[in-house]
């Protein structure tokens, strides 16, 4: 969590270096040093808020002294209108973090969103719905947490997390005359106990030297639905299943009463629209001291 937290710092930093906020020539020129206002974050359409965590650092990193207060929590599904936070303090600062923040929560709330619409769309609880590598540089983790958000699972958050036997590894194996099979074997053979050993198949071939080498996921890669059926019926539960490519709104509820154990989607996290939220600030007016 340490090493998480740190990360999303520095991003932060990143992301207002980038948009040099320390030099918001508009708003030194414009806004009183003292000024106080107060903001609200609202949606513009129905979503899935997910962001809010990081939204409260980015305002923080700007100035500590801002008061943010979440009026939602992370994976909430709210209607337009809705008001998801309020933040007080120094109108300079907020200005100078406006858009940053808003930037993260419209694209990791973009990610819950689409991600929601993909469960209700599966309409099933016996296949779970995973996320890719398909991720963002630097952003991986923020949008494997908005995938959650929306109610999808992680699949594998890097390259030491689990092995996959792919199209690539295989070309490179086939060269040296090792089946899939062998390869199988081989990766069960020396991978770290807790790790599953996952192969890429696009055949029924493929599938059946899946089998013969023991793999514990079996991923049916862009296979037609019939296919897919008869891959099931010849893995016979022997291994996990995993349906990948080509999935979409359209077909992912054939996809999923095919009954594979999981549905990789790479565009919850690379295809995912923004959504609409915007930031309102009200200054606040001092109050004015009479003497008696």
């Amino acid at each position: 969590m340490a090493a998480h937290n740190a990360h999303l710092r520095a991003l932060i930093t990143l992301a207002l270096e980038e948009d040099s906020v320390d030099e918001d020539i508009t708003t030194q020129i414009l806004i009183p040093p003292r000024k106080q206002a107060n903001a609200t974050i609202t949606a513009k359409e129905e979503l899935v808020i997910a962001g809010l965590g990081v939204a409260r650092q980015v305002f923080a990193q700007v100035d500590r002294s801002l008061r943010f207060v979440e009026l939602e929590k992370d994976g909430n599904l709210v209607e337009t209108g809705t008001a998801c936070c309020t933040i007080s303090g120094n109108a300079r600062s907020l200005l100078k973090a406006e858009r940053v923040a808003l930037n993260f929560l419209q694209h990791l709330s973009g990610i819950a969103t689409l991600t929601r619409q993909f469960c209700l769309a599966a309409n099933t609880s016996s296949t779970k719905l995973l996320d890719t590598r398909k991720t963002t540089p630097g952003l991986r983790y923020l949008q494997k947490q908005a995938v959650t958000c929306g109610g999808g699972t992680n699949h594998r958050h890097s390259l030491k997390d689990g092995i996959l036997i792919k199209d690539n590894h295989l070309a490179m194996l086939n060269a040296q005359g090792i089946t899939l099979a062998q390869a199988c074997r081989q990766a069960k053979k020396h991978a770290p106990a807790h790790l599953k050993v996952c192969v890429e198949t696009e055949t029924l071939e493929e599938v059946d030297a899946a089998i013969q080498g023991s793999a514990d996921i079996i991923l049916l890669d862009n296979m037609l639905p019939h296919l897919l059926r008869k891959a099931l019926r010849l893995i016979d539960r022997r291994a996990l299943t995993e349906i990948s490519g080509g999935i979409t709104l359209k077909n992912i509820h054939t996809m999923a009463k095919i009954g594979a154990d999981f549905i990789s989607i790479g565009a919850l996290t690379h295809s995912a629209r923004s959504m609409d939220l915007s930031l309102s600030l009200t200054p606040l007016e001092r109050t004015s001291r009479r003497r008696p």
